[in-house]
This record gives C-alpha cells, structure tokens and sequence, in this order.
C-alpha cells in the first residue's frame, strides 16, 4: 500500500472516530452500556480505575487486532487500527489527563481551544446522571464555548495590564 492511501485511511479512520465517539457516547453510553460509563460521573472517582474504562479496552483490543492482522501495513485495516489507535491516545491525553487530571502532569492549559474543549466537557458532567447531559464529543467544540474561551482569555490578559 502506498504512503498516500495509507495516510488517507489513518487519518480519515481518526475523524471518523470524533463521530463514533459523539454517537457511542450519546446513544449506547447514555443509554444501554449506562451500567459501566455511570462510573466515570461519579465524582470523585473513588478508584483510580473506573468501570467506564472498559471501553478503552474494547477500542484498545479492536485497534490492536486490526494491525496485527493487518499483514504490517499491507492491508487496509492495518491503517483503520493505526488511526483508531492515535485517536484513542488522543482521547486519553486530552480527557483523561487535561481535562479530568488522572494523570497530573499536564496542567491546565491557557491554550484557547483546550479552554474551551474543558468548558464543553464541564457541561457534560453538570449532571451526574445519565439523563440531561450535553456536549458529547471530544475534539470538536461548539464555536459558543470557543467565544466564552476567547472573552475569558482577553478578560484574564486585560485585568493584568
């Protein structure tokens, strides 16, 4: 397989995976699979592993079955593993240690974005329960909470001129 097609299907497998995740999260983790996400509602979290991480395993096992098997880049579904993968470390950096500080060696960020990535996740977690939660992808960010970033940026620069 070329360079070109296989880049083409990792990063195209990654953007797909913003979709899955937004889709998965408000549909079967909302609803059907609530029993293991409730977990990760639960704040704080009284265990360092949460039920909701199985999910981590499920995408982690399915990414890594696809590239081994995957004839070591030969074959299509090789690529789909390795963008199913970088979006899944992605996710993990930036929900796990940024936002829920799991980790604690990333701080929070004055980066705008990530600021407003942060605002989104907050309103999902406004309620615990599994009903009346918005803001269900990861990556992707209302431009509402990109301006609420913006404005508080240029308040925290302002107050200190």
């Amino acid at each position: 397989m070329n360079l070109f097609a296989a880049a083409a299907i990792t990063l195209g497998t990654f953007a797909f995976m913003e979709f899955w995740a937004w889709f998965m999260h408000r549909f079967v983790q909302h609803g059907p699979l609530w029993v293991l996400h409730r977990s990760h509602h639960v704040r704080p979290s009284p265990r360092p592993f949460e039920r909701n991480d199985w999910f981590f395993v499920i995408y982690g096992t399915l990414s890594a079955g696809l590239w081994m098997s995957g004839a070591n880049g030969q074959r299509w579904w090789f690529w789909v593993g390795v963008g199913i993968a970088a979006y899944g470390t992605v996710y993990f950096f930036v929900h796990d240690v940024l936002i829920h500080g799991r980790l604690r060696f990333w701080k929070k960020s004055d980066n705008t974005y990530l600021r407003a990535l942060n605002m989104a996740h907050k309103m999902h977690h406004k309620t615990q329960g599994r009903d009346d939660s918005a803001e269900f992808g990861l990556l992707w960010v209302s431009p509402k909470y990109l301006a609420l970033a913006r404005e508080k940026k240029l308040k925290t620069v302002n107050e200190k001129l």
